[in-house]
């Protein structure tokens, strides 16, 4: 992968090390994961991939799965896993809120429960911990934290930092929240009329409030990238901190309260990655284009689907981003690169050299 990254021109690797709530690291937060149950104990991928990194002149920067901790077709091994010690922080999905409000959340049948339901999601990817408490925000910075502390890593890299629908988060302790920072507001009156529609409705609340239901969201989300970023750069200052986002930024604030143009703009991420994987050429341009105007001097990485594209077609959007002045770009994935065709990943890599390195000061990124 290293040797691959370096000659096709490549100046950084986003590696993930943390995919579902599980560590491809050395770490007394979380269990290790079972993709490594056939390697030594004392194998450290991220370790190992620095090293060589070093040697090779590329940075790396540490891919974290952030609110996204389980897969929703099996449940983790674990009892140290997150989803098994805290289901309780798991974000709760509308259509549940009524089943799951009375239900012990550490009883089996409360995650079972939930995964059932997440597995006839179709649009959802898995279990979800919400950033709504201020203890869940803890325990996600306490793992950025381990991770820049034992690491010399030269950034970290926040993916799934949204939710996953505007459907969510309806469990106990988000709507209790939301109540309470609502009741200076409102005359007993209405809290007596709401707390009696909650008993059978738990979404009452939330339903008579919605733009202050989805600010309520917005501003927990933007409090966990603050939370992350403190964690990291108090370890380690000149880390540099990214975040891949929902491409189009109206769409990521409405629907997955995820404001990351403020994020960028405030200097919370230090470079956002919107993932502009499944649009059209002539789409990639305009989106990156709209970007650009939004953040204004801002910096982007643009996020290209290199996954489902040809070599020529990768190119192609290469050069749109430069055109958008885009601070760099993004191919996703190595381990997928150029599936649609019979190009190996490290042929494909080779035949994008010229246009990586043709006229780029900016970052040529390999997640």
């Amino acid at each position: 992968m290293v040797s691959a990254a370096e000659a096709g021109g490549f100046n950084t690797l986003l590696v993930q090390v943390r995919g579902r709530g599980e560590a491809f690291y050395q770490s007394d937060i979380e269990p290790r994961s079972t993709d490594l149950d056939r390697q030594p104990a004392a194998f450290d991928p991220l370790a190992e991939t620095i090293a060589l990194a070093r040697r090779a002149g590329l940075a790396v920067h540490a891919w974290v799965n952030v609110n996204l901790v389980a897969s929703g077709t099996s449940l983790p091994r674990s009892r140290d896993h997150v989803a098994a010690k805290h289901p309780d922080w798991l974000m709760v999905p509308k259509a549940l809120a009524g089943t799951l409000s009375s239900m012990n959340a550490w009883s089996p049948a409360y995650l079972g429960t939930l995964a059932r339901w997440t597995r006839g999601a179709s649009q959802v990817e898995g279990l979800y911990v919400s950033p709504v408490t201020a203890v869940s925000r803890a325990y996600s910075a306490g793992v950025v934290a381990e991770l820049a502390t034992r690491y010399p890593l030269d950034g970290i890299h926040f993916d799934y930092i949204r939710y996953p629908s505007p459907d969510f988060d309806y469990s106990r302790a988000a709507l209790a929240e939301f109540r309470a920072g609502l009741l200076s507001a409102v005359t007993r009156v209405e809290r007596a009329r709401l707390d009696r529609a909650a008993v059978r409705d738990p979404a009452a609340w939330p339903s008579a409030y919605p733009k202050d239901w989805a600010a309520f969201h917005r501003d927990r989300m933007t409090a966990l990238v603050m939370g992350l970023q403190s964690a990291a750069r108090a370890v380690r200052p000149g880390l540099v901190v990214s975040a891949a986002v929902v491409g189009v930024p109206a769409e990521a604030r409405e629907a997955r309260f995820q404001d990351w143009v403020t994020w960028t703009r405030q200097g919370l991420i230090d470079v956002a990655c919107p993932m502009l994987y499944v649009m059209t050429a002539d789409q990639f341009g305009a989106t990156a284009a709209d970007i650009r105007a939004a953040l204004g001097p801002a910096p982007f990485w643009a996020g290209i689907g290199a996954y489902r594209l040809s070599i020529d077609a990768t190119i192609e959007r290469v050069r749109a981003a430069r055109r958008a002045n885009a601070a760099g770009v993004l191919l996703f994935s190595y381990g997928q690169l150029a599936e649609g065709s019979t190009t190996p990943a490290p042929a494909a890599l080779a035949a994008l050299r010229p246009v990586l390195l043709e006229n780029s000061n900016g970052s040529t990124a390999g997640r």
